[in-house]
């Protein structure tokens, strides 16, 4: 049984996140660079607005109440519905050989929609994933890296 206190949990970047992050970032500002000496006007803030557009999704941790599942943002929060959920298990190796099919693949989180032949199609929201949680819900899967993937199964009051 779950306990009504929520449970916080960090969610601390993978080392290939903070690469693909601070890399993307140079990237696009260096692209915005290059478009404002030779690109029409019209084009050079579109690399700033993917910034911009993707900063706020950061996943800064998550917290497990009685019902719920929030995820912390940069500025709110995704609240997340516990009801039916089938099994919590810690699996390092959940996302290995995922296509992403909709989503963000490293700027700032791995996060959106991905499949792989384990888990078939599932929601991400994960910054690490050498630390991630497999959510099985009777009609979707959703993956979660929080700091101790231990310690958030036990929160979740699961095996």
């Amino acid at each position: 049984m779950r306990s009504i206190a929520p449970h916080s949990f960090k969610a601390p970047w993978s080392r290939s996140l903070v690469l693909l992050s601070w890399g993307s970032t140079l990237v696009l500002l260096a692209a915005t660079g290059v478009l404002y000496a030779h690109g029409p006007a019209w084009v050079v803030p579109v690399p700033l607005l993917v910034l911009a557009g993707t900063a706020p999704f950061t996943i800064r941790g998550y917290e497990v109440g009685p019902d719920s599942l929030v995820v912390r943002r940069l500025f709110w929060d995704t609240i997340l519905p516990l009801a039916g959920l089938v099994s919590a298990e810690a699996d390092p190796r959940a996302m290995k050989g995922s296509l992403r099919t909709a989503g963000n693949g490293g700027l700032f989180s791995f996060t959106g929609y991905y499949s792989n032949r384990a888990l078939g199609d599932y929601r991400a929201l994960v910054t690490d994933p050498a630390r991630a949680v497999v959510l099985r819900f009777p009609t979707e899967t959703l993956v979660v890296s929080p700091e101790d993937p231990q310690a958030f199964v036990a929160a979740l009051g699961r095996p």
